[in-house]
């Protein structure tokens, strides 16, 4: 059977879900209909646009930039302060929504999901028409409207689903990709920031299509594992599992938000040692060792990226937990500015469990140190002089009995 992956993705979400809060409370403007923002105070560090209706895009306002900027951009712009709390009920009723049609969800950030539609598939005319059922669910009932995108992975469903908005239904299947996807321009795929992208650019990458037809070779030379990564998701390489256990019941794990963007190596180790001892510290409270742990990153954009390696041998040791989180970061950072990072550990087995020994475990005796070597030279000339055992170690000393 072939996998059917959905991506559902709320259209401005913090936008549309302050739009809908005050619309119930008699507001005679849609927010969604005029250039307005999601931001906070322009004078402090959240001083960002985090979310902007169809207008203010219009007028070139990004995600991510100072508010000031957006300002500047379109002076008679409405900015609303972020409710959080709010946001996140309204999360909540959505993923509640989507679960009557299949507990196979994975939420991946307050306002998106992976839905692993397969099982379900066949209750439908098609995949298409299921996603349309699910989408103006969503916007009869709780007044906001979702993207969604159907592929046979995640990515291809991501990258799907952030075609033409809002409200829309795309498809992205492997025999779409380079119709569809391979024309878009390189800075477009997923995970692809702005210094991965000039860099591209510099050897003459312009397209997603030109990104998949290079070498992957000559990408990961000068993008290293980040390059591969991209030249993979360029070619529609990409995960099928959707997680639907919730991250509670997988693992341990922590993150913080930085008061200051993490620009370099060395700023964002010393936030992956705090996080590691954090993580290390309820494992052991818990009992547990990890078998597998998982660095998370959110780039100052907000968009986020994560990935995981399974331990030689499950540890909850702080050192262990920072070596690992330390290599996974290096590999998956794409050089842009960090601004949350995160540790999260799973196949978590009991502390007390018994760890199975690997070669490399099985490490041949050390060589005698010289001191070692004279005194093992000296008992043996003795014992071979006077006769065997006239001199032994002590701890191999029993005394007769009478």
């Amino acid at each position: 059977m072939r996998k059917i992956i959905f991506h559902i993705d709320v259209n401005s979400a913090y936008l549309s879900w302050t739009a809908v809060e005050e619309l119930k409370k008699g507001a005679k403007v849609d927010l969604r209909q005029i250039p307005a923002i999601i931001g906070g105070d322009q004078k402090s560090r959240h001083g960002v646009v985090l979310a902007k209706s169809p207008l203010a895009k219009k007028y070139g306002i990004r995600t991510g930039e100072p508010v000031v900027n957006a300002f500047r951009k379109c002076p008679n712009l409405i900015m609303k302060a972020p409710d959080h709390k709010m946001y996140r009920e309204k999360s909540r009723r959505l993923m509640e929504y989507l679960r009557t049609f299949t507990e196979e969800i994975e939420q991946v950030s307050v306002d998106e999901c992976y839905m692993d539609f397969t099982e379900i598939a066949d209750r439908f005319p098609s995949p298409q028409e299921g996603a349309e059922w699910i989408r103006k669910g969503v916007k009869k009932q709780f007044g906001f409207t979702v993207n969604i995108g159907i592929s046979e992975n995640k990515l291809l469903a991501k990258m799907a689903s952030d075609f033409e908005k809002p409200d829309k239904t795309h498809t992205l299947f492997p025999d779409e990709i380079r119709q569809k996807m391979w024309p878009l321009p390189v800075s477009e795929l997923y995970m692809a920031g702005r210094s991965s992208v000039e860099i591209l650019k510099k050897l003459e990458i312009n397209t997603i299509g030109d990104l998949a037809r290079s070498e992957e070779a000559l990408i990961e030379l000068h993008l290293k594992s980040h390059g591969r990564m991209l030249w993979e998701f360029a070619n529609g390489i990409g995960d099928d599992q959707v997680q639907s256990v919730p991250d509670e019941a997988k693992g341990i794990g922590n993150s913080t938000t930085l008061a200051e963007d993490a620009v370099t190596y060395e700023e964002a180790e010393k936030v992956l040692k705090n996080l590691a001892e954090s993580v290390g510290i309820r494992l052991k409270k818990a009992g547990k060792k990890a078998g597998m742990l998982s660095v998370e990153i959110r780039y100052f954009d907000f968009r986020n990226a994560s990935h995981q390696m399974q331990l030689e041998k499950p540890s909850a040791q702080p050192e262990v937990l920072l070596e690992k989180a330390g290599k996974l970061f290096q590999e998956l950072w794409s050089g842009e500015p960090v601004r949350l990072l995160g540790i999260r550990t799973s196949k978590l087995v009991e502390e007390s469990a018994p760890e199975q020994l690997t070669l490399f475990d099985l490490k041949p005796p050390e060589e005698p140190d010289e001191k070692h070597k004279k005194l093992k030279a000296a008992l043996e000339e003795l014992n071979s002089r006077f006769g065997k055992d006239t001199v032994i170690k002590g701890t191999l000393y029993r005394p007769k009995k009478k």
